[in-house]
């Protein structure tokens, strides 16, 4: 496609978000099987309802530019959640991997926001006020699962992953690095 106005930029944002949402809906039910917290399973299973209904205001918005959705390969999507896929792969304490699920989500969440940020702002300028209220909706969709998992890694999932920690003895440092910091305190 050729990217020769702000109209054609818009469109292929949107498929962009539109396969990112996609994948999405792909990965959230394994991201929600592999979570042990109760609370943050629950988060995931809430927030693939969440996407559903973001995919059908995309469907909307296509519809009324007489556009498809199709034809575009998010790769930023696809990276994050390959990421999130070898996170699933590790070896890791239960409460530790649900950290860093979190962490794996809220990239995820920060990604979308610019995107849907861009596409709101497109919209505006470009006269397509129902569409900048629909992206808007997103956008704030994206914003409250944001906030719901820092508030779930703040006050329950890290906690646990650093209760898990304190069960082992701390890693201890070479004895050439202990000497050094000790220098350095000095």
């Amino acid at each position: 496609m050729s990217l020769d106005s702000l109209h054609d930029l818009y469109v292929e944002e949107l498929r962009d978000l539109y396969n990112a949402e996609s994948q999405l809906l792909k990965a959230l039910p394994k991201m929600a099987k592999a979570a042990s917290a109760p609370e943050l399973r629950a988060a995931f299973e809430e927030h693939l309802a969440v996407t559903e209904g973001q995919v059908e205001r995309l469907d909307q918005i296509f519809e009324s530019l007489g556009e498809r959705p199709t034809g575009k390969k998010c790769v930023a999507m696809e990276g994050l959640i390959e990421e999130g896929k070898e996170l699933m792969k590790e070896d890791a304490a239960p409460a530790v991997l649900d950290a860093a699920l979190i962490a794996a989500a809220q990239r995820v969440e920060h990604y979308e926001m610019a995107g849907y940020g861009c596409v709101r702002t497109y919209a505006r300028l470009l006269g397509f006020d129902d569409a900048a209220e629909l992206l808007q909706a997103t956008l704030n969709e994206e914003g409250d699962a944001d906030h719901k998992l820092t508030e779930l890694a703040e006050s329950v999932i890290n906690v646990e992953a650093e209760e898990e920690g304190e069960e082992k003895e701390p890693p201890r440092r070479p004895a050439s690095k202990r000497k050094s910091a000790a220098g350095r305190a000095r």
